[in-house]
């Protein structure tokens, strides 16, 4: 796991489930990310999704771990 790319150009791809993105994977992400944004004094993070309907749990295990690592955040709803 530690050698696989999860980025690419347009983001992290896959098919939700079936793939890497998961629920657990959204949770480790946000707790990961927000490790290095909450060093800042005034971290915040604003999240927004689409309409998929795998977007809102999605969205809220993302906030779980960055809420977990100390990261303000703000839910933007559908953007």
């Amino acid at each position: 796991m530690a050698n696989e790319r999860y980025f690419g150009t347009d983001g992290i791809r896959g098919q939700v489930g079936k793939s890497h993105i998961t629920v657990d994977f959204m949770l480790k992400l946000g707790w990961a990310v927000g490790s290095v944004v909450a060093q800042d004094q005034c971290a915040r993070v604003l999240i927004g999704r689409d309409t998929r309907i795998s977007g809102v749990v999605l969205q809220s295990a993302l906030q779980a771990g960055l809420s977990a690592a100390g990261v303000d955040t703000h839910l933007l709803g559908i953007v």
